[in-house]
């Protein structure tokens, strides 16, 4: 019997699996510039207590988002990177459609009223979620860092909330 898929907070208790997520995303090669996954200390020092989520079906989770500060300012408080990551069978499936709206509604309570993220061009699937979402190109860095010895440039996408800072 297959398990519906629930939004729930993300916890110190599930780092085993969104550890897993993280590091399949880094290993595909087209979802981040890190090389390796965090321990759960640094990666939640990284990251804003709130909006943390898990897509779980029954055990499982089948991926998460969080939230890290673009700065460290007090203006920029309601302005927040999104890192969202699904595992690799459960793509295309819907979770992480489920989970970005969570995530925006959850940002909105919290007042953060622009997301923003750097995605990889070649990483289509990410960049056409969140374009559905509301996310739109503001740029284009190009050869901004290098992983694996190659030159990545990243696409800029933000949603401004119609919400939160208005």
């Amino acid at each position: 019997m297959e398990h519906a898929v629930e939004i729930e907070a993300l916890t110190a208790r599930d780092w085993t699996a969104v550890e897993r997520i993280f590091d399949e995303g880094i290993r595909s090669g087209d979802a981040t510039f890190e090389t390796s996954t965090p321990e759960w200390g640094k990666w939640d020092a990284g990251h804003l207590a709130t909006c943390r989520l898990v897509a779980r079906a029954g055990d499982e989770i089948l991926g998460w988002v969080a939230l890290s500060p673009v700065s460290v300012r007090r203006c920029f408080s309601g302005v927040a990177e999104v890192s969202l990551y699904i595992a690799g069978h459960a793509r295309g499936r819907g979770v992480g459609t489920r989970l970005l709206s969570a995530l925006i509604e959850a940002s909105e309570r919290a007042g953060i009223w622009s997301l923003q993220s750097s995605t990889f061009p070649e990483n289509t699937a990410s960049l056409a979620l969140q374009q559905r979402h509301g996310f739109r190109v503001i740029g284009r860095r190009e050869r901004i860092a290098c992983r694996d010895g190659r030159w990545r440039d990243v696409v800029l996408l933000e949603r401004r909330s119609t919400v939160a800072g208005t």
